[in-house]
């Protein structure tokens, strides 16, 4: 089992590539990791965020999309899966208008 920070976000890296995860927090930046494994990350990193976060805290980013940041197919796969309707935003999909 991971047992802190550094190892768990290791573990994203290859989903947070554009980010220095050496300057991130779980916490902090809690939104930027959940919407990036959710959108790209395995299954099995998708399982370690489910480990991480709470489902609450999951399906308000997933509800409340980042604008521009959700690909179409990975945000109605999880609105799909929390049984959840995504905040309409012109920014953000197509897809849910």
């Amino acid at each position: 089992m991971i047992k802190n920070q550094k190892q768990i976000l290791q573990k994203f890296k290859p989903f947070l590539w554009s980010f220095d995860i050496s300057k991130m927090d779980i916490e902090k930046h809690k939104k930027r990791i959940i919407t990036n494994v959710l959108n790209l990350g395995t299954k099995e990193a998708t399982d370690l965020l489910f480990k991480i976060y709470n489902k609450e805290d999951i399906k308000k980013y997933i509800e409340n999309p980042m604008p521009g940041e959700w690909n179409d197919k990975s945000l109605n796969y999880w609105s799909m899966v929390f049984n959840i309707q995504p905040k309409r935003n012109k920014h953000v999909l197509r897809h849910f208008r």
